[in-house]
């Protein structure tokens, strides 16, 4: 079968329900890849540096011949693992298969699964078009819904029940794997790298390019990621479901939630803040916690919080216009998914 080269979005469309190789180095993967990609490295990653520096130093085809000696060692090894990922994929026959651009690494490994019997779709340009295309992700129009609330509304309860209603949802602090404050990782979840996470968003915001797209108010910083720019200002554009609930039902859910949490990590994600929340109140906030007394060091807490997003949630243009508020009684994420539905939809 011959090997069939694809631009970026036929290669995404025709791999969609295919397995994907990624054959750069272990490194490159890890630190960002096309997600659902697998990692088929030809190289390792000290062999693509000294094919690299080979290159650079010398010519191409002297590189090659590295190249080519290192290839030539693997190629049974590399057949038997793809024969094992077949067979846990159902007998999947057919891969698409890239590099960085599109070059020596793909054609290499293209050309065997090739000649062993498999389908091979080849991506033009390699990774690096993909970049391109996921980049150019977050400047197309959307429709967009954003949800807000002050903290502790269980904004990411509502999220996650809307996902469950068959609303289609993009989960921005799921796919930061960070909450977006000081208490966002306290749970320890490793972070992506900035750009897998802007593979993950641009993989998202292609599904749903055509629909009415949820997506709860955020700050631009998630832990250590930034939602991209351009996709931000989209963002600020869009209409703002407020959710008004009590500051006592508010802080209520947050004793609940963020007491399972040691001491120890509370007071290191408070003093994160110390600088706004001020030297006096920090202090207050500690004291209460070392004390037991959750409930008035997540008051100070969330006093804060509230001045900060409410300056952020009215911080756009022409904000009047764009944010209707819903005054909801609790923080039940059911119920008030319900009661969201009926205000958007009449539903």
């Amino acid at each position: 079968m011959p090997i069939t080269k694809l631009n970026i979005e036929e290669f995404l469309a025709t791999t969609q329900n295919k397995i994907i190789f990624d054959v750069r180095s272990p490194g490159e993967y890890e630190h960002a890849h096309i997600p659902g990609a697998l990692s088929l490295p030809l190289f390792t990653n000290e062999e693509r540096k000294i094919v690299g520096t080979a290159y650079k130093q010398e010519s191409r085809e002297k590189a090659i011949k590295i190249g080519l000696d290192f290839f030539g060692s693997k190629t049974v090894k590399i057949i038997e693992e793809v024969e094992k990922i077949s067979s846990a994929k159902n007998n999947i026959k057919e891969f698409g298969v890239h590099c960085w651009r599109g070059g020596m690494r793909s054609a290499a490994i293209a050309w065997l699964l090739d000649l062993y019997g498999f389908k091979v779709y080849l991506l033009s340009g390699g990774y690096k078009a993909y970049r391109n295309y996921a980049i150019q992700q977050f400047t197309k129009n959307y429709t967009i819904q954003i949800l807000g609330g002050y903290t502790g509304s269980n904004k990411t309860g509502i999220i996650n029940e809307l996902k469950k209603e068959g609303e289609k949802v993009i989960d921005l602090e799921s796919l930061a794997g960070h909450k977006g404050s000081a208490f966002g990782n306290l749970d320890m979840h490793s972070q992506p790298s900035q750009e897998m996470f802007e593979n993950l968003l641009a993989t998202e915001l292609n599904k749903y390019q055509s629909a009415l797209i949820w997506m709860e108010d955020e700050g631009q910083r998630l832990g250590n990621v930034n939602i991209p720019f351009a996709f931000f200002e989209i963002m600020r554009q869009q209409p703002v479901l407020f959710i008004n609930i009590s500051f006592e039902e508010r802080l209520l859910h947050i004793v609940n939630g963020y007491g399972k949490y040691s001491k120890e990590k509370l007071i290191n994600a408070i003093i994160r803040i110390k600088k706004k929340l001020g030297g006096l109140e920090t202090k207050n906030a500690v004291n209460f916690l070392l004390e037991d007394d959750l409930k008035n060091c997540f008051a100070i807490l969330l006093k804060y919080y509230d001045k900060l997003y409410l300056r952020s949630t009215y911080n756009r243009e022409n904000a009047d216009n764009k944010i209707k508020e819903v005054d909801l009684s609790s923080t039940d994420a059911k119920l008030n998914t319900q009661k969201i539905l009926k205000n958007v939809y009449n539903k």
